[in-house]
């Protein structure tokens, strides 16, 4: 009967959807009865987790202040008074790739124990609420940069395999999915593996990552701006060699997000 009446079987269809749709969100709502929320720092219950981001007001505050300021070049933290358009003094005498840094905040305690717990076997809930927090708190200043792509920055096949979560990449499709941007999560590649930058001095740091980046296939980013996302940018080494390929393929800028800064100095000595 549908096939001979083809408007009524689209509306059948939609009202099925519907239904389907209230289905789920009641379903949701039992759920969230009788399994209430957990924070995915914590643990402890939630009351509410309306604005999806699956970490308690406690939590929220001790992984990075909501609001505060930074170098606008690399992200170093709490450096207004002494920024100046060539960036901050841990920034202004390196050559840096990228064009702006956008950081949730300081790599040190509870933000830098969740980075570590990110990485784990069960990290990649703990992860997603990280990109949600981000998403939400610099949300407006991600925007201003008007980035057309999300690209996380890649980790080598080698050290995918030692990682249970791939934290860039779940961090990346959060704020895709935020500011409605597509994500190229396979855009970048990691072409050698590379020492642990964690144990490097700052200069070894740029030369360490020299020439480690790549693109698969051909693409072709001409006049576009790339948002490059990683989870910690210390000496921005890492971030400044990615960004170095994009720009290469075309791209006139690229912006940066990341969840945490290391406060050292960017300088290259």
């Amino acid at each position: 009967m549908l096939g001979r009446f083809p408007q009524l079987g689209n509306v059948v269809t939609r009202v099925g959807r519907g239904l389907r749709g209230g289905a789920n969100a009641c379903v949701r709502a039992g759920l969230d009865l009788l399994f209430p929320p957990r924070c995915a720092d914590c643990g402890e219950e939630m009351s509410d987790g309306a604005d999806g981001v699956l970490l308690c007001g406690d939590c929220r505050l001790l992984l990075g202040p909501e609001r505060c300021t930074w170098c606008p070049r690399c992200g170093a933290i709490g450096v207004d008074q002494s920024v100046t358009p060539q960036g901050c003094p841990l920034c202004r005498d390196t050559r840096l790739a990228f064009d702006a840094v956008v950081p949730l905040g300081i790599y040190q305690d509870r933000l830098q124990e969740a980075v570590i717990q990110m990485k784990s076997r069960r990290g990649e809930r703990l992860a997603a609420a990280m990109g949600q927090l981000l998403a939400q708190w610099r949300g407006q200043q991600l925007a201003e940069l008007g980035a057309q792509l999300v690209v996380p920055v890649p980790i080598h096949w080698t050290r995918r395999l030692q990682r249970a979560v791939n934290s860039p990449e779940v961090l990346a499709q959060c704020l895709g999915r935020h500011l409605g941007v597509p994500l190229r999560r396979r855009l970048l590649v990691q072409t050698r593996p590379t020492a642990l930058q964690s144990k490097l001095s700052p200069g070894q740091r740029f030369q360490n990552v020299r020439g480690a980046f790549g693109l698969r296939g051909k693409h072709h980013l001409e006049g576009a701006c790339v948002l490059l996302v990683d989870d910690v940018l210390t000496t921005g080494a890492t971030a400044s060699e990615a960004a170095k390929v994009l720009k290469q393929a075309g791209a006139a800028r690229v912006v940066v997000a990341v969840l945490a800064r290391g406060q050292g100095a960017t300088r290259r000595s």
